[in-house]
């Protein structure tokens, strides 16, 4: 029964945002205040939630953990199925952890938690599957949701702009919070798919979206679909990143894919459920391993970008397992952290930390 109902919520899971590896200064305890939008629901309440009473564990996530972000204080934020946990700079590198589940502590509404972005003010923004968006300011959790003009509840990705605007990808199409008002985009607005899994602004302003249908691109008048070499459509974007050298990557149904500007190139036909570019420009990625039709098999791969000779990436397996990887970010340290279905690895390059208990 656990495996039909984690089938079940993996089944609406891939979207990407990948972050940058902050500068960390100070951490902070966090305040209490929280507000949320007038006039919710009575039943107020997400079926797939994964209630956990505790407060505060010496242990990690124990379930889906979608995104991962170290803030510029040096702080972890999960979000997980349990909820939003975070745990102090601090207190990782004593080496004894304690993770916070801020949704328990700060009475949030009992929402997955699926997406994270600090914006360049230093505010948190979180996103849940049917709550809408927390945005936490250092002081106060706000929360927005239809109810204030937020295009959709359920929302699955957040970009902020190269003006600060703050761009939510949600189920039902898009919106940009400019600090004062949301602006919509939807399907009657232009837009090819209102399913939104991952938007990126490229150095030169052009926005590229990814969702649960084709991929385009809008470069502030025109929404325009991507097609490949081939002059077929992407299907199912799933991620989209700009690396350090300006090219797009995509992932998702169709596998992995790069564009130099000119050109796209595949690298792998493997469902690509997420991309990541570390500090020395080398990729990592989750992908499905579909090796004699066994698709439960999930692997990272790391793709070294000085070996891209000869329209391939040499590359390494990092890790193998049954069930997914989500979200992957490098941290200040250097370390790598993998969300997968049971929780998080921290990654030192030699060997896997999962915070969990052991059952010796």
């Amino acid at each position: 029964m656990k495996e039909i109902i984690l089938l079940v919520q993996l089944a609406i899971l891939f979207s990407c945002n990948p972050t940058t590896t902050p500068n960390p200064k100070s951490s902070a305890a966090l305040p209490t205040k929280v507000t949320h939008a007038p006039n919710l629901p009575i039943q107020d309440h997400d079926p797939y939630f994964t209630p956990n009473q505790s407060i505060t564990s010496p242990f990690g996530p124990s379930n889906i953990t979608r995104n991962i972000l170290q803030d510029s204080k040096g702080d972890y934020w999960f979000a997980t199925w349990e909820g939003i946990l975070h745990a102090t700079q601090k207190s990782m590198a004593s080496g004894k952890p304690t993770f916070t589940n801020i949704t328990n502590k700060e009475k949030l509404r009992r929402y997955r938690a699926f997406t994270l972005l600090e914006d360049r003010q230093g505010n948190i923004w979180i996103g849940t599957i049917g709550a809408g968006v927390y945005k936490y300011d250092g002081q106060t959790f706000k929360n927005f949701t239809n109810l204030d003009g937020l295009v959709n509840n359920r929302v699955l990705c957040f970009l902020e702009d190269s003006n600060g605007n703050i761009w939510i990808g949600t189920e039902g199409g898009i919106s940009v919070w400019d600090g004062e008002t949301f602006k919509n985009y939807k399907t009657e607005d232009g837009i090819l798919n209102n399913d939104t899994n991952s938007i990126v602004e490229d150095k030169n302003g052009k926005f590229w979206i990814g969702t649960r249908g084709e991929a385009y691109t809008y470069d502030g008048k025109k929404f325009e679909r991507i097609e490949r070499s081939d002059n077929q459509s992407f299907v199912n974007v799933r991620c989209i990143i700009e690396d350090q050298k300006g090219s797009i990557w995509l992932g998702g149904n169709d596998g992995l894919w790069n564009y130099d500007g000119s050109t796209f190139l595949n690298h792998t036909e493997s469902f690509t459920g997420y991309i990541y570019e570390d500090r020395k420009g080398d990729i990592w990625t989750s992908e499905a391993a579909n090796e004699n039709g066994n698709s439960r098999e999930w692997v990272v791969f790391k793709r070294y970008s000085k070996s891209f000779e000869n329209m391939k990436m040499a590359s390494t397996e990092i890790k193998r397992e049954k069930g997914m990887f989500f979200g992957i970010i490098e941290d200040s340290n250097g370390d790598m952290w993998l969300g997968t279905a049971d929780g998080v690895y921290r990654y030192d390059g030699k060997s896997f930390e999962d915070f969990q208990k052991n059952e010796d």
